[in-house]
C-alpha cells in the first residue's frame, strides 16, 4: 500500500480572497461555475453537485510574493471540447484581459488565465487515454501552440454562447510552486504515494495516480529556494479524494511511518507539505 489508489481524484481547491464578491463573479460569470452554497464568508462553486472552487473571504490578509511557494494554477477539466470552448469564450467576454496563453499538450488542450486576484487558472479538455503516449515510464507531453480563435471557431456552438454551463467540470489537477524538486518528490511520491509521470530536473515534477497524466505538479520556475509559506491570500487548501476510508487509513499509517504530522479523524486526513501547502485527503462520497 505504498501508492494512492488508482482511482484517486482531485477535489475542490480552496482560495483565500480579499474581495469575495469579485472572485465569486469571476468563477460564476466568467468560468461558468454555479454557486452551490454561500454561507457568510464562504462561497462554494462547481457544476451539478461537484464543488470546484471554495472561496474564503479573508480581507485581513495580504497577497503573497510571486516568488513564494503556493498555487501556480488550479486546472479545471471539462468533459467535452464544446464545454471547454463555452468556458473560454465566457471568460474572454467578461474578463478580456485575464488570458495568459494556450497550448496543445498532446494529452490535452489548455487555456490559461489569471483570476481577479491573480490566482492562476487553467481550463482544459483531455484527449482519450488511448491517444496518450508513454516512454520509459514517462508520459509524453508537449507545448504546441494552440490558436484560441481557431479552437473557438471549431468548437463553440450557439448553445454554448447562450448558456456556458454545458456539461461537467471538475478539478483535474493542481499545480503548485515549491522551493525545490527533490523535496517535492520525497513528499509527494515517496510519502504521499503518487507516481512520477514527468520530471524536468531541478525545475518541475508531475505526479499522478492510476496512470493519469498528472493530478498534481510542482515547479520552481518562480519560487526556487522558497521556504515555508506565511499565512496569506491565495491557496488555502487542496482536496484529494480517495475511494474509501480504508485508503485514508492506509495513508495515515504511511505518514506515521515517515514521521509526518497529520490531523486524522478516520474519514479525512489533513497534512501540510514541506512548504505549508495544506492537503486534505478524504474518502469519496458514494
Amino acid at each position: 500500500m505504498d501508492l494512492l489508489a488508482a482511482d484517486t481524484a482531485m477535489g475542490a481547491v480552496t482560495l483565500r480572497v480579499a474581495d469575495l464578491d469579485a472572485s465569486t463573479a469571476y468563477y460564476r460569470d466568467g468560468v461558468g461555475l454555479q454557486v452551490l452554497s454561500a454561507d457568510g464568508p464562504v462561497v462554494t462553486l462547481g457544476r451539478g453537485t461537484t464543488p470546484v472552487v471554495i472561496l474564503e473571504h479573508a480581507p485581513e490578509l495580504r497577497h503573497a510574493s510571486p516568488r513564494d511557494a503556493g498555487l501556480f494554477h488550479t486546472a479545471i477539466l471539462f468533459d467535452t471540447e464544446e464545454a471547454l470552448a463555452a468556458a473560454v469564450y465566457s471568460v474572454a467576454q467578461h474578463y478580456p484581459h485575464n488570458f495568459t496563453g494556450s497550448s496543445d499538450h498532446l494529452v490535452s488542450k489548455a487555456f490559461y488565465f489569471n483570476d481577479v486576484e491573480n490566482n492562476g487558472v487553467e481550463l482544459y479538455w483531455d484527449r482519450d487515454r488511448s491517444e496518450w503516449s508513454w516512454a520509459h515510464g514517462s508520459i509524453e507531453m508537449g507545448t504546441v501552440y494552440l490558436d484560441p480563435n481557431a479552437f473557438l471557431q471549431q468548437n463553440l456552438t450557439e448553445q454554448a454562447i447562450a448558456d456556458p454551463v454545458i456539461g461537467g467540470a471538475r478539478v483535474g489537477h493542481v499545480h503548485l510552486q515549491v522551493g525545490d524538486v527533490a523535496t517535492a518528490r520525497e513528499f509527494y511520491v515517496t510519502r504521499l504515494g503518487f507516481e512520477s509521470t514527468i520530471e524536468i530536473p531541478n525545475q518541475a515534477l508531475f505526479v499522478s495516480a492510476g496512470g493519469y497524466h498528472h493530478h498534481m505538479a510542482m515547479n520552481t520556475w518562480n519560487s526556487k529556494g522558497a521556504g515555508p509559506r506565511q499565512l496569506a491570500l491565495g491557496l488555502g487548501r487542496v482536496d484529494i479524494e480517495v475511494p474509501s476510508s480504508d485508503d485514508v487509513g492506509a495513508l495515515s499509517e504511511r505518514m506515521r511511518h515517515y514521521g509526518v504530522q497529520t490531523r486524522d479523524d478516520g474519514q479525512t486526513l489533513a497534512v501540510d507539505d514541506p512548504w505549508g501547502n495544506l492537503l486534505l485527503v478524504k474518502a469519496a462520497v458514494v
